[in-house]
C-alpha cells in the first residue's frame, strides 16, 4: 500500500506543479478525444435516429453490425487507419497524415461513431411509442418528429457521447500505432503511462494513471449529472 500512497502523492504533486510537458501531455489527451467525440456525434446521432425511426429491409442486419463495431478492438481501427495512411499502400498515404494529431482523432472518430450511434438507437427505441403517434396526430413534420424524439431522449444520448468520450479517453492501442507517441507532438496520457512502463518507471506510470482515473471520475461525475437532469433541462 505504502507504494500506491507514494504514487498518489506523486501524482498530486505533479498536478501542483504545473509543469508544462504534463500539463501539455493532458490537455493534447483532452483535445484529440474532444474533437474525435464531437465528430462522432455529428455523424452518429443523425445517422442513428434515422435508423431508429425508419423502417428499411436489413435494418435489423444493419442494427447488428452497429453493435459488433460499438466492442472492435482499438489495435484493429489503427492497424486501418494505418493502412490507409502509410505512405507505403495508403490511399491517402500522399497526405502525409500518419503520425499527426489528424490521424489520432480519424481512429479515435471510428471508435467513437459506433457507440454514439448504437446508444442513439437503444435511446430512440427506448421511448413510449404513445410520444411517436401523439406528435404524427399533431401534424408533426418528419423532422419535427425526428427533432422531439432526439429531444426526449436527450439524457441517454447525451450520456451516450461522455460514455464514448471517456473510452477515447483511456484508448492507448489505436493512438499509440497512428500517433506514434512522439514528445511535444502525439504523446497523450495513456501513451505516456505505456512509455513510463517500458521505461520501468512504474511509480512514474501509476501516477499517470492515478490523473487519468481523476479525470475519468468527472466524466462519470457528468453522466451522473445528466442522468439525474441537472444539465440539458
Amino acid at each position: 500500500m505504502a507504494y500506491f500512497q507514494e504514487a498518489f502523492i506523486m501524482a498530486i504533486k505533479n498536478l501542483l506543479s504545473f509543469d508544462p510537458e504534463l500539463y501539455g501531455i493532458v490537455f493534447l489527451s483532452l483535445k484529440i478525444s474532444t474533437i474525435a467525440v464531437i465528430l462522432s456525434a455529428l455523424v452518429g446521432v443523425p445517422v442513428g435516429a434515422v435508423i431508429a425511426l425508419k423502417e428499411f429491409k436489413g435494418k435489423n442486419v444493419l442494427i447488428n453490425m452497429i453493435n459488433t463495431l460499438m466492442g472492435i478492438p482499438p489495435v484493429v481501427v489503427g492497424l486501418v487507419v494505418y493502412i490507409l495512411l502509410s505512405n507505403q499502400f495508403g490511399i491517402f498515404g500522399d497526405l502525409r497524415l500518419l503520425f499527426t494529431q489528424t490521424a489520432m482523432v480519424m481512429a479515435q472518430t471510428m471508435l467513437a461513431t459506433p457507440i454514439i450511434m448504437g446508444l442513439t438507437i437503444v435511446a430512440l427505441h427506448g421511448l413510449d411509442p404513445l410520444l411517436r403517434k401523439t406528435a404524427i396526430s399533431l401534424g408533426a413534420s418528419r423532422y419535427q418528429l425526428v427533432w422531439i424524439l432526439i429531444r426526449e431522449a436527450r439524457y441517454s444520448i447525451g450520456s451516450s457521447i461522455i460514455v464514448a468520450f471517456g473510452r477515447l479517453l483511456a484508448e492507448v492501442g489505436a493512438v499509440m500505432m497512428v500517433g506514434g507517441n512522439i514528445r511535444y507532438q502525439t504523446r497523450v496520457m495513456t501513451t505516456a503511462i505505456a512509455l513510463q512502463k517500458g521505461m520501468g518507471e512504474f511509480q512514474e506510470a501509476l501516477a499517470l494513471g492515478i490523473i487519468l482515473l481523476i479525470l475519468s471520475l468527472f466524466i462519470t461525475t457528468g453522466i451522473d449529472m445528466i442522468r439525474r437532469g441537472k444539465v440539458w433541462t
